[in-house]
């Protein structure tokens, strides 16, 4: 019964109530036995003991519920910006999302980034306004809120019954009736004398924001006919999937005002996975585009959206059913790993519990256990109907540390429980820098590699140092510059002897090296030629300046000389090495420093000290513009200045600044800085 499902995604900015919401509909719905609070500790969709801590989701949690003959399937999603890319993932597995915002903070930056991905996935929204019961809540300004910053057009059909600690109720403006709360109960009631006015204006202007999405409608509208409940309803339905416009919704979930009026909402208004368009994909061994029906006699796809690795259980696949059924075990195929996989068993995930299930269709988010090569981002399909889905790009890192054991030898244990956490969450990353000889841990944010370590230790129990990384500097050369590597050892048997002239020159920017053999006249045998490149290789891995890797540079061997007996491709080797330190001192040498492209979105009030702090930190800014209420700011700006830009953001914007950040190029460093530079290098090598 594909249409009475529902799957939605619960949005929005951190702290406006997603959860607690989630645990209100869950608890009404009877799919759990208490209403389940962030701040005491005993929510079952924020079950982590780092999500207990700091009172906040940080995972991905999904849950379901019976409402009405309706089956719904809820994906909670953390409003963090350092946890965001799970939000981006787990939206791809569902049908339509409901954005929470605060009535006291209004739409924040979260807000958007998450509308941002409902659009980009063409996701129909509704809206609930959440936490009118609290001091400074305003429905009226957050509606406005909303309205200024978004393009699709919100439209209210239910206001508040009262104001912060007096918000007892909605008025429902379709059916015109009132809803009044009281202990968990709810009463059907007359509209209040006081809002009798306000009810018949909003009513009109809803009658024709909805008469708008049916051209017959408005037609009659405008002609003066008034419209029954079933068509305006029509009407609600059809704007709501085209996304004309956005339904608002209101009430307090914590006192579970509006809850249920919402879940009727949910059933009444969202899509079911057989009213989205179908999916698209392609054809894995030739690229052509395919599409699957959301139908059970489709040939079996889905997607996976999350991972989780669990020391005990082992890994858990989470994946969104797209098209055709799955049995309660069997094998599917992994289209990006191009292998078969067997599961034992099909798991519905209700918070942090799972129970096992006979089979699922289309718009169901299941588990497997156990799976050997499935990643988040996989397509799985059936076997002679391959197809593969795109799954959303990951974005960069913001931030890096360096990352070191606490107890030696426990450097192999680091890689492994770090694979481990990756697994669960591909947004983190590790790398090795050959260049610094550091293991660097990446992430979106301070707190994300925060939570990541603290996962490491409590899953694995490896515990790590994490400290500022070295900046990766390179070197360079200004000049042209003609030297004579010459290297002569005598000892009692065969000498050793090797002598080369090397012309070195700079040359233009991410050209790398190239060698050039100019010898004429055989002054140096051919077979000895490659040994001075290699020496010049070789030493250019440690530059003159402050021991970092020279790049961008052309050497030409032009002359030398040789002994028929002392000579030997060791001997031309150090010449060569030779020449690279005498030439290299000699032409000019530069330290070049690498240069990252950032993106900063901020509120329009912080523009001006993020501007400043820019400049600061040698930045060039390289344009900006508008987005909702926010500005963004483009700007090239030296590594070396941004190792701590996450928590400093975070102050400057009150934690209402997001940034985003990828290598540009390598600059100049200038000279004042270039010496601190080279002056900590040596002090490090003595």
């Amino acid at each position: 019964m594909t249409e009475k499902i529902r799957n939605i995604g619960f949005i929005g900015h951190g702290g406006a109530g997603k959860t607690s919401l989630a645990e209100a509909m869950l608890f009404a719905a009877g799919a759990t036995t208490r209403l389940g609070s962030v701040d005491d500790g005993n929510s079952v969709l924020d079950s982590e003991p780092e999500e207990l801590k700091r009172k906040a989701s940080i995972n991905v949690a999904f849950h379901q519920y019976s409402w009405n003959k309706h089956q719904v399937f809820i994906t909670d999603t953390p409003g963090d910006s350092n946890f965001f890319a799970d939000t981006r993932n787990a939206m791809q597995g569902v049908d339509s999302a409901l954005v929470v915002v605060d009535a006291v903070g209004g739409v924040k930056v979260q807000t958007e980034q998450g509308w941002d991905v409902a659009t980009q996935l063409s996701l129909p929204r509704m809206v609930f306004i959440n936490r009118l019961d609290r001091e400074r809540s305003d429905f009226n300004r957050t509606l406005n809120d909303l309205a200024e910053t978004f393009e699709t057009k919100p439209v209210a059909l239910q206001i508040p019954i009262g104001t912060e600690g007096g918000f007892k109720g909605v008025v429902d403006l379709l059916r015109q009736k009132a809803y009044v709360y009281e202990n968990g109960k709810v009463a059907e009631t007359e509209i209040p004398a006081d809002l009798a006015d306000e009810v018949e204006t909003r009513r009109e202007a809803l009658i024709e924001d909805l008469a708008e999405a049916d051209d017959s409608l408005l037609e009659r509208y405008l002609e003066g006919e008034s419209l029954s409940e079933e068509e305006l309803h029509g009407a609600l339905r059809t704007g709501t999937m085209k996304s004309l416009f956005v339904p608002v919704f209101c009430g307090s979930a914590i006192k579970a005002i509006g809850c249920d009026l919402l879940m009727n909402m949910v059933n009444e208004v969202l899509p079911s996975p057989g009213e989205r368009p179908p999916k698209e994909g392609t054809d894995p061994a030739t690229g052509d585009a395919l599409t699957r029906e959301p139908s059970p006699d489709e040939p079996f796809s889905g997607l996976v959206i999350k991972t989780m690795a669990d020391p005990y259980a082992g890994r858990l696949t989470v994946f969104r059913i797209f098209s055709g059924q799955l049995g309660g075990d069997g094998s599917f195929y992994n289209a990006n790993k191009e292998v078969r996989e067997r599961f034992g068993q099909l798991l519905n995930i209700l918070g942090k519990e799972q129970k096992p299930c006979s089979g699922a269709g289309p718009g169901a988010i299941v588990a497997v256990a156990k799976l050997k090569e499935t990643v988040t981002g996989d397509t799985l399909c059936d076997e002679g109907a391959k197809i593969r889905y795109e799954s959303i790009p990951l974005p960069n890192p913001v931030i890096s540390y360096a990352v070191a054991p606490k107890a030696k030898g426990d450097e192999e244990k680091i890689f492994s429980s770090l694979a481990k956490i990756l697994e669960e969450d591909p947004s983190l990353h590790i790398e090795r820098n050959r260049e610094t000889n550091e293991t660097l841990i990446k992430g979106m944010g301070q707190v994300h590699v925060e939570v990541g370590v603290e996962k490491m230790r409590r899953k694995y129990n490896v515990n790590v140092v994490l400290s500022t990384p070295k900046v990766p500097y390179r070197e360079t050369i200004k000049k042209k510059v003609r030297v004579q590597g010459k290297h002569k050892k005598q000892t009692g048997g065969h000498g050793q002897y090797g002598d080369c002239w090397v012309v070195f020159e700079p040359k233009p920017k991410d050209e790398g090296f190239e060698f050039v053999d100019a010898v004429v006249g055989g002054v140096i045998p051919k077979t000895y030629i490659p040994a001075v490149e290699k020496g010049i290789v070789e030493a250019a891995v440690k530059g003159v300046l402050a021991g970092y890797p020279t790049v961008d540079f052309k050497a030409s061997l032009d002359f030398g000389s040789f002994h028929a007996v002392d000579s030997s491709e060791m001997a031309f080797k150090i010449a060569g090495s030779l020449a690279f330190k005498k030439g290299m001192a000699e032409a000019g040498p530069v330290l070049l420093e690498p240069v990252m492209k950032v993106t900063i979105m901020a509120p329009d009030d912080c523009t001006g000290d993020v501007m400043g702090d820019l400049n600061s930190r040698r930045g060039r800014v390289l344009g900006m513009g508008n987005k909702g209420k926010h500005q963004v700011v483009e700007a090239h700006v030296p590594m070396a200045e941004l190792l701590t830009y996450a928590p400093d953001l975070n102050s400057m914007t009150g934690g209402r600044g997001i940034y985003e950040m990828e290598f540009s190029h390598y600059d100049e460093v200038p000279a004042q800085l270039a010496q601190k530079v080279i002056e900590a290098s040596k002090g490090e090598e003595e």
